[in-house]
Formats: C-alpha cells, structure tokens, sequence
C-alpha cells in the first residue's frame, strides 16, 4: 500500500511528497478497566523533512477510541479522541530570526496555548501585534498608549488590504471591544477569535518582515549585479584602450624603422 502524501513542513515551511524512507508510525492499543474510554489506541507519527537545509523531525501522538483489537492489531476505530503535537509542540510557523526575538516568542506561545486557553492565546497575540507594531513602523514614544490608538496611527501608512485585515479582526467580538484596553487584559474569547488573532500576526509577521527581508536580499542582488556589469565594462573599455594604445606604439615604431 502507497504510503505518499502531500505535506508541508511545519519547520522550513517547505511542500513535498513524504514516501516511506521518511514515514513511521506505530499504533498502540489500550485496554483498561476504566468505565470511561475503556479500549483506546495511541498511534504515533514521525515524519522527517527531507529538505537537506532542514531535516527535522515531526512528531504527532493521535489518541483514537478503538472498537476492536485481535492479536494487537487494531481492527477498527470509532473517533478520534484527541491529538498532541509533540516536535514542534505547536503549529507554528518557524520564522527567521531577523524577526524580532520578542515577536516570535509572544506568537509562538499564543499558538501553543491556542487549543488549551484560547483568551490567554488571544492576550499574547495582541501583544504581539503591539511589539510589531511599534517595532516595524518605529513607532516614536510619543504616539504609544493603547493599541487601538497605535493602530490608527499606521492606518494611512499600511496597504488597503492589510489594514482591511487588521480592522476586520478588531470587529470580531470581544477582540474589537477591547482593542483600544491595556494589551495585558485577560479577555473572554472564543476558540475561533483567538485563531484569527493568530493567523493575522503570521499575515503581518509575513508581509511586513519576511517580505521587506526579500526586498533587500533581491536590491542586493540586483546592486551585486549590476556592480559587477559596471566592473566588466570597464575592465573592457581599459582593454580597448590598451590595445589601441598597442597598436598606436607598433605603429609608431614601424615608421620609425
């Protein structure tokens, strides 16, 4: 049986095709006395990112409710229970580190409590947003106060589409109510909120850094390139005058004789 699947690495971020040379997974069935998920099974799997700049290793434990188990091989399953992400331990996205320490810390965490506490998940992502807000746009101390105020004061400075973004995200529920309070405020939040709270600091995070980082890298490149055209047009013009400079003194020593 084919074992190839899609599948994107939570690490580098790379698409690819997983085949078996990096595919393993074990099933382990449970049976206890316990009234409550009394025949369960724990399948774990491990996938190696076969991209050679990265390599890591994916880790997920999956907790099924099992109907049935002859000879330790389980026959059927009713539902999936629960699921842990073990390596990485969220879902994450894994930035350079030319985005800020601070930044990535708060978005990692916000994604790693996400499930578990999605109003404590949702605290740390408007800090976040905060910390990239007033670190990318060089947010002087003087306009500094809420977020909210913060916000408004880069409107006119981001895309139409980005800022329909973030303006779309503090309409949500309790997220915009309390946009404009102290980013440090426990707020009452549902699961899908905290999840857009998310997925907007990894839409800026992308955008704002990593683009502005390929920017750079592409005007280096391009300056790079052209230096060295501008390098080889001159060492050819030199050339040019050198061998004409060649010719004009053979010709001069020829009438000379």
């Amino acid at each position: 049986m084919s074992v190839n699947f899609n599948w994107t690495c939570p690490y580098c971020g790379q698409h690819t095709t997983i085949t078996a040379p990096k595919l393993w997974h074990r099933s382990l069935h449970i049976d206890t006395n316990a009234k409550k998920d009394k025949k369960v099974s724990v399948v774990l799997r491990a996938i190696g990112c076969p991209n050679t700049d990265c390599e890591k290793l994916n880790l997920i434990a999956t907790l099924f409710k099992s109907e049935l188990n002859v000879g330790g091989v389980q026959i059927g399953v009713d539902y999936k229970i629960d699921s842990w992400n073990l390596l990485p331990k969220s879902k994450a996205t894994q930035f350079p580190d030319y985005v800020p320490e601070a930044v990535r810390q708060d978005y990692e965490e916000a994604c790693l409590i996400l499930n578990d506490s999605p109003k404590a998940s949702a605290t740390l992502s408007r800090r976040c947003l905060q910390g990239i807000v007033r670190d990318y746009w060089a947010l002087p101390k003087s306009k500094r106060g809420n977020l909210g105020a913060e916000l408004n004061y880069i409107k006119d400075k981001c895309d139409p589409d980005t800022w329909s973004g973030i303006d779309a995200i503090r309409s949500v529920g309790d997220i915009g109510a309390h946009m404009e309070k102290d980013v440090g405020r426990i707020i009452e939040i549902e699961p899908e909120e905290a999840e857009l709270l998310v997925e907007l600091i990894e839409t800026l995070i992308t955008d704002w850094y990593v683009e502005r980082h390929k920017r750079k890298a592409r005007a280096e490149r391009a300056k790079g390139l052209a230096n060295a055209k501008l390098d080889q047009k001159r060492a050819a013009k030199k050339e040019s005058r050198l061998t004409e400079q060649k010719a004009v003194n053979t010709d001069t020593d020829g009438t000379n004789d």
